[in-house]
């Protein structure tokens, strides 16, 4: 029997795992190459993965709702096509044998925020620790996944009710497990259960103000020049290109210019060493079809003209909307773009994308009166005015160098050579 491993796949530059959240196949079923096999989540994207081959599943070793690291094997293809009971290819290495053995679940109400061992779990079912003190407590393994020590550590402190914990042993709670203020429930009222999606967009919105001191500046941009010439090319463009000239493209060139002449708000933070990046990659945020949010990455925009960023803007926009984005295409950015005005506001104060320092928002296009000078004195003229608002981490860039910065990209649209074509 030829048999073939399928292993979890590498889903971008900083995934080292991923929830297996529906199997498409099962054990006995024939499978034929490219045909979707199971379903894999992550905290920035869901991604089907087909087969690779022709085959018959023999084995099926992780089941839906647990997580798996890259290269683990999570199933076997017979690809001769016979179905026989195979013999695990790559065992994984048991784990030291322990007092305390397997329980059939913790009895909890409360659902891990985090990956939990199966021995973490059975330990903290013995000892009878809640999931909210897993959730909290800080462990030593890689990216603070708890170990078996760990747990052990905390459990030890927690006999000695007078001996203060060590900082080893005692959880550190970045932000608060319940909130402040408890919800009290009227008659009428509605309980709507978080996607998991959306779940994700919470954390890491507490998280970044929770790193990141947050500042943010305003500034009005004359946007008349830009809107003549766009009024003016969009119906060519659009028959040309065949995709829609939007105001987005536009504001991208403006913000990648204006980043490759301000390199220090291009960074991220690292403990107390800033990272300055290489490449500018200009995240948008897109809202998908069921209201959650998704930014997908155009990279090296500073490299790109109008009609590649037009059309590579439309293709992400359009597939993110759908949830089709594929993890590579929504990771790696330097820097965000949040369109206020496509809902028709006219400022806000975006949280910024951790883990870059800076995120810009841009508001609806109005129309205002505007006071002109001319050879002949000052007039009232009538001119599109748009807000920018930059929120920057206050770590890294200050009061100056954001303020410069917005200027910028105001200049770069107020500027706009108005006898471009494209």
């Amino acid at each position: 029997m030829s048999l073939y491993e399928i292993k979890m796949p590498k889903l971008g530059e900083s995934v080292q795992e991923a929830l297996i959240t529906k199997w498409f196949v099962a054990v006995g079923d024939t499978v034929e190459e490219d045909q979707p096999l199971f379903e894999v989540a992550t905290d920035k994207v869901d991604s089907e993965i087909p087969s690779p081959l022709d085959g018959k599943i023999v084995e099926i070793r992780f089941p839906e709702g647990v997580k798996a690291a890259v290269g683990e094997v999570l199933a076997v293809v017979n690809m001769a096509g016979e179905l026989e009971t195979a013999t695990p290819l790559s065992p994984k290495e048991p784990e030291q044998k322990s007092e305390y053995q397997p329980v059939e679940k913790i009895e909890s109400t409360e659902k891990p925020a985090r990956f939990l061992s199966p021995l973490v779990k059975n330990i903290a079912a013995k000892e009878d620790i809640p999931l909210h003190v897993l959730n909290a407590m800080q462990g030593s393994g890689t990216n603070g996944r708890i170990r078996k020590q760990d747990i052990l550590n905390y459990v030890k402190s927690q006999s000695q009710p007078g001996k203060p914990e060590s900082k080893a042993t005692k959880p550190e709670v970045s932000k608060p497990t319940e909130p402040k203020i408890p919800v009290s429930l009227s008659e009428g009222d509605e309980i709507l259960e978080m996607s998991r999606m959306r779940k994700l967009i919470a954390h890491h919105m507490v998280d970044s103000v929770q790193t990141a001191p947050h500042v943010t500046t305003f500034v009005e941009a004359d946007m008349e020049n830009v809107v003549r010439w766009r009024n003016r090319m969009k119906d060519e463009f659009k028959q040309r290109e065949k995709v829609n000239l939007t105001y987005l493209p536009i504001f991208i060139e403006a913000v990648a210019k204006a980043l490759r002449d301000f390199p220090l708000v291009n960074v991220s933070v690292s403990d107390d060493k800033i990272i300055k990046r290489a490449n500018i990659n200009v995240g948008i945020a897109v809202a998908t079809e069921n209201g959650d949010l998704i930014v997908p990455v155009i990279r090296n925009a500073d490299r790109k003209n109008l009609v590649g960023i037009a059309h590579e803007l439309n293709d992400l926009a359009e597939r993110g909307r759908k949830g089709k984005l594929t993890a590579d295409e929504i990771q790696g950015g330097t820097f965000t773009i949040t369109n206020f005005g496509s809902f028709g506001n006219s400022m806000g104060t975006p949280i910024i994308n951790q883990p870059q320092s800076a995120i810009l928002a841009t508001g609806t296009i109005e129309k205002k009166p505007a006071v002109m000078e001319t050879e002949y004195g000052d007039v009232v003229v009538v001119r599109h005015k748009m807000f920018l608002s930059l929120s920057y981490d206050h770590r890294v860039i200050d009061g100056a160098l954001g303020g410069a910065f917005l200027k910028r990209i105001a200049e770069n649209l107020e500027r706009f050579n108005t006898n471009l074509i494209v």
